[in-house]
């Protein structure tokens, strides 16, 4: 782990601590409004605060855990902690979709308005100002530290403002306008959107599990970035992954097969060095070959799965 994410690693622990916060008291708010205005989009608002909480908890526990150092079993780090962190999280989301759903589907048709719709809109309105506030601050600590928990955190918290956006339109619907079945749908599309959000989050969970590569536009100007630098002679097996907050790459290099090792030894810091500058981030694995050695043994090679730009550079 490199000083800068040492660094970086409270601002990620403190994010993930304002989220706890803010989903704690969106819980006592919207527990106090469900109960009094009797909504359905209310009810399901609530369930995403509380799973908020949970899903905050566990990001925490996750942050945590994926800054720790590696150690003796661990020696690339622990930052696949956050994705297992995230599977859990899309459990439980699907869950309480599931859950909410049935209950929408169960109180359509029904006649009955909602009671105290304005206190219903008043504590809408304070959620959606209190969780921009946390999306602000959340977005200042991505910026600093890159955190893929925190990334997500914010994409869950910024669904947030639109459900509570949707629960005020349902109540203005339903008693102001008549339409009783606008709070259920409401209640219905709330829980298609979790539902969503727990398969999008899976997804980009199972990738870092799965040890899925960059997008290729980094690839390629990784790949540049050293293909610049003096005395190499071309790259070849490179991969990548992600885990956590942190990345990982390793290429083999070749070098002039007449050179030292000293020699060869200096070509390796100088494209280490010019790809720490560029990617600070990211932890760099560089295998040294002579010149025109390709492995024979590498089973990407022999499954010919590199991309059409990726060769030999001079």
């Amino acid at each position: 782990m490199t000083e800068e994410q040492r660094r970086a690693i409270p601002f990620a622990v403190r994010a993930a601590i304002a989220s706890v916060a803010m989903a704690t008291f969106l819980i006592a708010l919207k527990s106090w409004a469900a109960w009094t205005t009797g909504s359905v989009a209310m009810l399901g608002s609530l369930a995403d605060s509380g799973l908020d909480l949970l899903a905050s908890a566990v990001t925490l526990y996750g942050v945590r855990l994926a800054a720790t150092p590696a150690d003796h079993d661990h020696r690339f780090g622990h930052g696949k902690a956050e994705s297992l962190a995230a599977l859990f999280q899309v459990m439980l989301i699907t869950a309480s979709a599931a859950g909410i759903a049935w209950r929408a589907i169960q109180a359509l048709g029904s006649d009955a308005p909602k009671q105290d719709a304005e206190f219903g809109i008043g504590v809408s309105l304070v959620a959606i100002v209190a969780t921009m506030g946390l999306l602000a601050y959340q977005r200042s600590v991505i910026r600093r530290t890159g955190s893929v928990a925190i990334v997500a955190d914010n994409v869950h918290y910024q669904s947030d403002v639109l459900l509570n956006g949707s629960v005020i339109v349902a109540l203005v619907l339903d008693q102001y306008f008549g339409w009783h079945d606008a709070d259920p749908i409401f209640g219905i599309v709330i829980a298609l959107w979790l539902a969503w959000g727990a398969f999008r989050a899976s997804s980009s969970a199972i990738d870092h599990l799965m040890d899925k590569e960059w997008p290729e536009e980094r690839r390629a100007e990784f790949i540049e970035v050293a293909a610049r630098q003096p005395g190499i002679k071309g790259i070849h097996d490179f991969r990548t992954r992600h885990s956590g907050a942190h990345d990982f790459a390793q290429f083999h290099m070749e070098v002039a097969g007449d050179i030292t090792v000293a020699e060869a030894h200096k070509v390796v810091e100088g494209v280490e060095r010019a790809l720490h500058r560029a990617f600070p981030k990211v932890e760099v694995l560089i295998h040294l070959d002579p010149e025109g050695h390709v492995d024979t043994d590498n089973p990407l090679i022999e499954a010919d799965v590199t991309p059409p730009w990726f060769g030999k550079r001079a």
